[in-house]
């Protein structure tokens, strides 16, 4: 016969339920109890029976992360906060990758074998922050928003690009190109509005013929960049929706034998890890992923535990400029 939570609480000197409530790490059990519980189920070997818990406090303890585009070298390095700040939290991360969000809605977050969800992919359309809120399953927004109220954690993106903008126009571009993210998700049109609006306030104007728009993908700022370098006046500098677009615009410049920075400046938005790569060293806006990725998870633990007020949190984290060596003066005419 396995070991239990009796044997536990006879070599701990406590009751069973004192057992139970110290490994989910209640607070109502001393912290010198709770200790003296862990030590004495690590010496049995005994592992507490996820199913059974859940049947006692109807939680699973278990988190759902929903990311529809995990190729994006964006989404891994939100991961690996979100699994530390959750198993610290006393959850467990289960990872939904389908490419749309909508296939889950029915079939698989709303099963109830979660107790919260993290979306860090939604679109401004989606259906499915809706329908978690009718269900009363709580969500938090981790990077995007959607148009249902929700918890959310988002940098400043207008800000952030319009550092970008400050940064162009101080060097005196004038010729200034954008290669934006999707229309129908927050950081694409946020970004794109906080570029356009600084160029405003300088008196640049960014015409449609220097706009190009896609997902936050390689292809998309290799096929932007190539269509944008065919013009009878190309671009003097390139402002990129995030890093990834932004290497994708590098090796298109790469191909066509167009010098970064001396012919072109391309700017990224995010500072993933490959941004200081030396292949790259990409001119970006930087803020802090892993307490993003924290805030986010916080929020949500507060939401489930009833802790949270009625109205939804809206965490901003703020942006910096980061100049490493992809932007240069506009060359001479």
């Amino acid at each position: 016969m396995g070991i239990t939570s009796r044997d536990v609480a006879r070599l701990a000197g406590v009751s069973q339920p004192t057992v139970s409530r110290a490994l989910r790490g209640d607070v109502r059990v001393s912290a010198a109890t709770r200790e003296k519980v862990r030590e004495a189920a690590r010496a049995l070997g005994y592992v507490p029976s996820e199913a059974g818990r859940s049947l006692s406090t109807r939680t699973s303890r278990r988190i759902g992360v929903l990311v529809t585009d995990l190729t994006n070298p964006f989404y891994p390095h939100l991961v690996g906060p979100l699994h530390d700040e959750l198993g610290r939290l006393d959850y467990r991360m289960m990872l939904f990758t389908e490419r749309s969000d909508e296939a889950l809605a029915y079939e698989r977050l709303l099963d109830r074998s979660i107790d919260g969800v993290v979306l860090a992919t939604t679109t401004l359309g989606s259906d499915l922050p809706a329908e978690l809120r009718r269900r009363d399953l709580p969500f938090v927004y981790l990077n995007r928003e959607g148009g249902t109220p929700g918890d959310a954690v988002v940098v400043d993106n207008r800000r952030g690009a319009g550092y970008a903008a400050r940064e162009l126009v101080g060097l005196g571009h004038e010729r200034i190109a954008g290669i934006f993210g999707p229309e129908d998700t927050s950081t694409g049109r946020d970004r794109e509005y906080g570029l356009r609006l600084a160029l405003a306030e300088a008196g640049i104007g960014l015409p449609e013929s220097r706009v190009r728009r896609g997902p936050f993908e390689f292809d998309t700022g290799y096929a932007g960049l190539t269509g944008l370098l065919a013009a009878e006046e190309p671009p003097t500098a390139v402002f990129c929706g995030n890093d990834v677009i932004a290497i994708g615009a590098l090796d298109a410049a790469r191909r066509f034998g167009v010098r970064v920075p001396d012919d072109l400046t391309v700017i990224g938005f995010d500072d993933i890890p490959m941004a200081s790569w030396a292949s790259f060293e990409l001119t970006t806006v930087r803020y802090d992923l892993g307490e993003m990725a924290a805030t986010a998870v916080r929020l949500l633990v507060d939401r489930i535990s009833g802790k949270a007020g009625d109205e939804p949190a809206r965490v901003v984290l703020e942006s910096e400029f980061v100049p490493r060596h992809t932007h240069a003066a506009p060359p001479a005419a």
